[in-house]
């Protein structure tokens, strides 16, 4: 029995119809499938991130970036960060060896350092240290420490200056020793007057020096103690308060700066 034209129709309908739906039913599953792969996409992207945050983070129990030791001597400082201020440098006379000793020694002498902290009273003990003390002499009346930074503090103990680049590594053009007059004991009281020196060499002393405003005990090494050539006869307290201040963030420079406006010697 052939199918009239309307079963025909009726016929083309149906089948047309199924195949829409068809079509719809592989669109929606198209689309769900590009929405779980989109979900797990971004969960893959979440845990790298947390990974790598998590490989990047500082261990708890890590020891924070190590510090200085209290040994004072006339090695770099610690490099300035981005916050530290560059400290003053000069271009002073470099001299081609060490002043004889009989230029200091047998008499003490008084010298007054002129700071932008204040005046430091400073005597000279030219007996018990003729060599450190005619140095210093020396540079002092020639102005070598004119214009100079104390580049390094350490808030319990010390500052130290003298280093024309304010650096740790700048000097006179000459080093000297033997180590004179160094501690028995290694305690280095407040009040006392040093020189800085390289590591572990005794003869590479040269311009840079320390104020110890607090007492300190500086373990002698392979070449001894520190030599001791004076003492703070006043502004010891001018020292005590730049050091209340601390020091710049990652560095040994002092937050307070003292820069040396000049020496006068009696």
């Amino acid at each position: 029995m052939t199918p009239s034209s309307r079963q025909q129709r009726e016929y083309e309908r149906r089948r047309v119809e199924k195949w829409q739906a068809r079509q719809r039913a592989r669109q929606i599953r198209r689309r769900q499938r590009l929405v779980i792969g989109g979900v797990l996409a971004g969960v893959a992207v979440v845990g790298i991130v947390v990974a790598l945050l998590l490989l990047n983070r500082p261990d708890d129990g890590a020891d924070p970036a190590a510090t200085a030791t209290a040994t004072p001597s006339a090695t770099p400082s610690a490099a300035p960060t981005a916050s530290a201020e560059p400290l003053p440098t000069t271009d002073p006379q470099l001299y081609d060896a060490a002043p004889d000793p009989a230029e200091a020694e047998g008499r003490t002498w008084e010298a007054t350092l002129t700071t932008s902290a204040g005046d430091i009273g400073i005597e000279l003990d030219g007996a018990a240290a003729p060599q450190a003390t005619a140095s210093f002499l020396r540079l002092a009346r020639d102005g070598f420490y004119t214009g100079t930074a104390c580049h390094r503090l350490l808030p319990d103990s010390l500052l130290q200056c003298g280093d024309p680049t304010a650096t740790g590594t700048g000097g006179p053009g000459y080093g000297f020793g033997p180590i004179e007059n160094a501690p028995e004991d290694d305690l280095y009281p407040a009040g006392t007057v040093a020189m800085a020196r390289q590591g572990n060499n005794g003869e590479s002393m040269g311009s840079q020096f320390f104020l110890v405003f607090e007492d300190v005990t500086l373990p002698s090494d392979d070449a001894g103690g520190y030599t001791v050539f004076g003492r703070i006869t006043s502004g010891l307290e001018l020292l005590q308060e730049v050091a209340t201040q601390g020091t710049v963030p990652g560095t040994e420079q002092p937050v307070v700066p003292v820069t040396i406006e000049g020496v006068t010697v009696q």
